[in-house]
């Protein structure tokens, strides 16, 4: 038992290492040296203690693309909506856990383990910045169509498009859609994240497992 003890202290002090390594050595270690463009797109990265969400500004082109969401019941044509919400995560732990009062053991054992992964999409109105929840990023045009098709290429695509998840919502304003990848602790929502921000010309830590680390190594790099 006592073996045991230490063996999982050691594991904790190991990953608790690694996992402040990954957000203070940046990923590009180099900054860009190219010019921040004039004309820039304003993103939002929404976080709660254990996940992120990017919010991507709507207009007439990003409805346009995304235009299976009102097919599905999403109010993304709506003229109070101004972003589009993303997140993606492990199917069991997204479907089984709306509220942390409904936390069970199964979808907790395949998010440490393997589980196969969503794309949760919602709706929103005016975000307020000031929320210590949200922080904001200037992108550049060029940049900002590489987000877009990064989160169109997380959804998997059937004969008609994304797949939706059917009879799966936290309100009438989400939903879920099959997603590309599998999800595990290692290898998590906020990594998605991260990659996604990369994509968008931003610099983040080498490894994110969780919101915090993810925010600092945004706070030290951007």
């Amino acid at each position: 038992m006592r073996k045991l003890g230490r063996f999982l202290g050691l594991l904790l002090i190991v990953v608790a290492l690694a996992a402040t390594m990954g957000a203070l050595v940046p990923r590009p270690l180099w900054r860009s040296a190219a010019a921040t463009p004039a004309a820039a797109r304003h993103i939002l990265v929404l976080k709660n203690p254990i996940h992120t969400d990017i919010a991507i500004p709507v207009d007439d082109a990003v409805r346009q693309r995304f235009r299976f969401l009102v097919d599905a019941g999403i109010p993304a044509d709506s003229p109070e909506v101004r972003y589009i919400v993303f997140g993606w995560g492990g199917r069991a732990f997204y479907l089984e856990t709306p509220t942390w009062s409904e936390l069970k053991a199964v979808p907790v054992m395949k998010a440490l383990t393997i589980d196969a992964s969503v794309m949760h999409v919602d709706v929103a109105g005016d975000i307020a910045e000031s929320r210590p929840d949200v922080a904001g990023f200037d992108i550049g045009e060029e940049h900002f169509t590489a987000l877009l098709d990064f989160i169109d290429a997380s959804f998997q695509q059937g004969p008609k498009g994304p797949i939706l998840v059917p009879d799966a919502a936290y309100s009438r304003f989400d939903g879920f859609y099959e997603a590309k990848g599998h999800f595990n602790a290692l290898v998590g929502c906020n990594i998605w994240t991260a990659a996604a921000l990369r994509t968008a010309g931003l610099r983040t830590g080498w490894w994110n497992p969780l919101p915090v680390s993810l925010g600092l190594s945004m706070r030290l790099y951007n």
